[in-house]
Parts: structure tokens; C-alpha cells; sequence
């Protein structure tokens, strides 16, 4: 298969198309395109291009095309479509990406969209999933999966898979309930296929399947998929019953978000935002951040201030200054960076105390072997033993500050419940340029005498 590529010449040629009105033409060439490649296209054309695209392809293509767009696209186009429409194509999709994009749609219209849906179960679990948290197992879930009653004997079990089967895209698992609905274990295949059509499910179920509750978390669920390399996971509600499943598209998508916003946080944009928002929307994502660290350069300044006289007699120690501070941030930055991704993946191990030690003495041999490189280029350049033994001694005090902050900011935020990546951007470059500067300032005067 021939990777996808989007040209302006292709987009140039759609727009033609479009505007020529040569429908046949244009339903042959997105034929030959998936429909993931057609949404690319479709948000590279304007609102009413991207809408006739929309209206003129069959909606069991369109369907899958919209829940691939952009939300703020799908939103402008959804605008142009009627009710009627907008149902048509939630019919198509499953369960979970329908009530994706009804979440999406003005409070004013929802009622109208679900009272066009044709199939009326297909529109009360679209209803029944709106109530959930989107960020929660019961947000992901789709409704449609297999499962079979553990009273069922095989071949009773076979004739109602088949049925069930039609609505559900793929099958990852076969689930097993009681009369109750609650879930029991799951199914093998190979089990369903070598055993006597008159035997009872219960008899060769599998207790042991891996399930979460609605209310989970959805990047406890992300972590529990990835731990056991799960491609679907069940979900029930609060006494046990089998409500839907996750399946693992969907928590690609919840961990790319979540990267996304952890990067945003590392560096200092406090909001989801993205590249096309408004002037408002970035000012306000990025400001506070910047507003913090004008804070810390005005105190790092007024420390300096206090240090007045010393830097008077000792010019050379001014011009360490941003080397002393872009050492603190870095190994600050490096050492937070390290515990939000151990706790993100749940890798770190032992107690706090234990991450702390280890991240000293790590900070105290980096900090030796940098210092003594430092301490040989001043003593070397200047001629000033103490001088340079001050500089580098405050090098190897700042470092092993940094480290812990670095390695403490982040713990302390997740015990607080508080997202730790905040820990890897300004915020922890910011308080280490200020414990940074003075240290070294405080340490120097110790040593020079001062």
C-alpha cells in the first residue's frame, strides 16, 4: 500500500472538481482513498467545500470521514447539515464515536439529532453514554460488543454471536454474563469451537478477564491497557453488569492527548490550546507562565542586589551568573523530567527517600566532574584559585539543590493530586535560577571572604 500523501496539486484539482460540480468524477477519486486520507483533504478545503464533499459521498464513508476531522472543522460542517443528515451519519458509526460528536453539537439541536435516529436502541446508547464523564471509562466505551449467557449451551451461544456480530465492527473478545447481566469471565474461540454444541458455557468459560469500572479514570484504563497488552478491555457499572467495551483506538488517542498536554505544561502553556486558536485564546494559555518567570528574574535580580559589593570586588563572579543559572534549570529540568515520565508509565520504584538519595548522588557526581572542568578553565583564564574554587564549589552545591527540587516537585505534585509535568516547564526552571543564584552568591562570600 502506497503511503498517502497530501499535495496542494491534489487539493488543487478537489476544489476544481468541487466547483465544476463533477460528481461522478470526484466519488471516483475518493473511492480510492481511505477515510482517514479523506478527512486530511477535507480540512484543507473551506467549510462549504468540506460540506459538499460531505453531502455528495455515501454516509457509510462519510461517518467514519467525520469522526476523523478536526473537532472544530466537524463542528463548521455539522452547522451546514440538517438534523435528518447529522442522524443519517451517527447511524453509521458505533456507539462511542456517535456520542463523540452529539456531545459536540449545540444543546439546541441534540434532541432533534437523537429523535431522527431510525434505529432506536442505537440512539439510547448513544443517550445512555452522554451521561459519563468524557475523561472516564463510561466516555470511551462503545455499546457494541459479543456476549453470551453462561447458562447458554454452544450452539445456542454460536446462533446469538452471529446475530450480535452484525453491529460490532470487530470482535476482540467474547464476554460471558450471568442472568444479571454481570460479567463472568470470556470466551475462548478455539474453547467455542472444539467443544460439544450441547455444552454449557459455564463449563468452559474464562473466569479470569481484566475489566474497569465506568466511573476509571481514562488514563488508569490507558495504563492498565498497555501493563497486560490488552486490544480491548470490558467496562461495568457499579454492581458488576457489562456496560461496553474499550477498544484500543481509542486509547491511542487518550495517550496522544495526554502527551500533548504534557508537553504544553513542560513548556509553560497552562491551557489545551493549538496552533490555529485565536490571539486571545494563546495569550491566555501562555501569560501566566511568563508572568511567573518575569517574577523570578526580578528576584533573581533583587539577590543579586544584595550581593552588590561582592560582585564589585569580584567582577568575574557577574559573568558566571547565567551559567550557574542555565545549570540549575537543566538539571532541574532533567530530573523532573525523569519522575513525571516514571510516574506517567508507573515505573518508578521504592519510597520517596530512596528516589531522593539516589537522585543526590547522582547530582553530586555530575556536579564534581562539571565543577572540576570549571575550576580548571577560570584558575586557568584568571589566575585566581579562590575565585575559581568559589565558582565551582557553588557549582557543585547549586546542581545538587536543582536535583532535588527536580526530583521532590513532581512527587509532591502527584501525591497532591496536582498533574506533575507541571513540574518540568518554567515553574521548575524558575525556582531553581532563584535557589540557583543564591547559592552560588552565598557560597562565594563564604569562600572569598567577603
Amino acid at each position: 500500500m502506497t503511503p498517502f500523501k497530501l499535495t496542494d496539486e491534489l487539493i488543487a484539482d478537489i476544489k476544481l472538481l468541487i466547483a465544476d460540480k463533477k460528481n461522478s468524477a470526484l466519488r471516483q477519486m475518493m473511492a480510492e482513498y481511505h477515510y482517514a486520507d479523506i478527512a486530511e483533504i477535507a480540512e484543507e478545503l473551506n467549510v462549504e467545500e468540506a460540506t459538499y464533499l460531505i453531502k455528495l459521498l455515501d454516509s457509510e464513508k462519510t461517518s467514519d470521514i467525520l469522526a476523523e476531522m478536526h473537532e472544530d472543522i466537524r463542528e463548521a460542517v455539522l452547522n451546514n447539515l440538517s438534523a435528518k443528515e447529522i442522524a443519517g451519519e451517527l447511524e453509521e458509526l458505533d456507539t462511542d464515536d456517535a456520542a463523540d460528536i452529539v456531545g459536540e453539537l449545540p444543546k439546541e439541536i441534540v434532541q432533534q439529532v437523537i429523535s431522527e435516529i431510525e434505529d432506536k436502541e442505537h440512539a439510547a446508547d448513544i443517550v445512555d453514554l452522554l451521561r459519563y464523564d468524557e475523561d472516564s471509562a463510561g466516555g470511551l466505551m462503545a455499546k457494541e460488543l459479543v456476549k453470551v449467557n453462561e447458562n447458554w449451551n454452544v450452539l445456542t451461544c454460536v446462533k446469538e454471536m452471529r446475530a450480535q456480530a452484525e453491529n460490532v465492527t470487530r470482535v476482540h473478545s467474547i464476554y460471558v454474563v450471568d442472568d444479571e447481566e454481570k460479567l463472568k469471565g470470556r470466551l475462548s474461540l478455539k474453547d467455542l469451537l472444539t467443544t460439544s454444541t450441547k455444552t454449557h458455557i459455564k463449563d468452559v468459560y474464562i473466569p479470569k478477564v481484566d475489566s474497569v469500572t465506568v466511573n476509571e479514570d481514562a488514563e488508569e484504563v490507558a495504563k492498565i491497557m498497555s501493563k497486560y497488552d490488552l486490544e480491548a478491555i470490558p467496562v461495568v457499572d457499579e454492581i458488576g453488569r457489562l456496560v461496553g467495551r474499550i477498544t484500543i483506538d481509542d486509547i491511542v488517542d487518550v495517550i496522544r492527548e495526554e502527551a500533548d498536554k504534557d508537553y504544553q505544561l513542560a513548556a509553560g502553556i497552562s491551557q489545551d490550546v493549538e496552533a490555529d486558536d485565536s490571539i486571545m485564546e494563546l495569550t491566555r494559555a501562555r501569560l501566566p507562565w511568563l508572568i511567573l518567570g518575569l517574577l523570578g528574574g526580578l528576584g533573581a535580580a533583587g539577590i543579586m542586589g544584595g550581593f552588590e559589593e561582592m560582585i564589585s570586588k569580584h567582577a568575574i563572579l557577574f559573568f558566571f551568573t547565567p551559567l550557574i543559572a542555565a545549570m540549575a534549570g537543566n538539571v532541574g529540568v532533567q530530573s523532573s523530567a525523569i519522575i513525571v515520565q516514571g510516574l506517567a508509565n508507573n515505573d518508578l520504584k521504592g519510597s520517596i527517600s530512596d528516589r531522593l538519595i539516589k537522585e543526590m548522588l547522582l547530582a553530586l557526581l555530575n556536579g564534581f566532574i562539571l565543577a572540576l572542568l570549571l575550576m580548571v578553565f577560570t584558575w586557568i583564564w584568571k589566575g585566581d584559585f579562590a575565585t575559581a574554587l568559589a565558582i565551582s564549589v557553588s557549582l557543585i552545591a547549586v546542581i545538587m539543590v536543582a536535583g532535588f527540587i527536580g526530583t521532590f516537585t513532581p512527587l509532591f505534585l502527584d501525591r497532591r493530586g496536582i498533574d506533575p509535568a507541571i513540574a518540568t516547564g518554567p515553574f521548575i526552571t524558575t525556582s531553581n535560577d532563584i535557589f540557583g543564584i543564591l547559592i552560588y552568591f552565598w557560597i562565594a562570600k563564604l569562600i572569598l571572604g567577603i
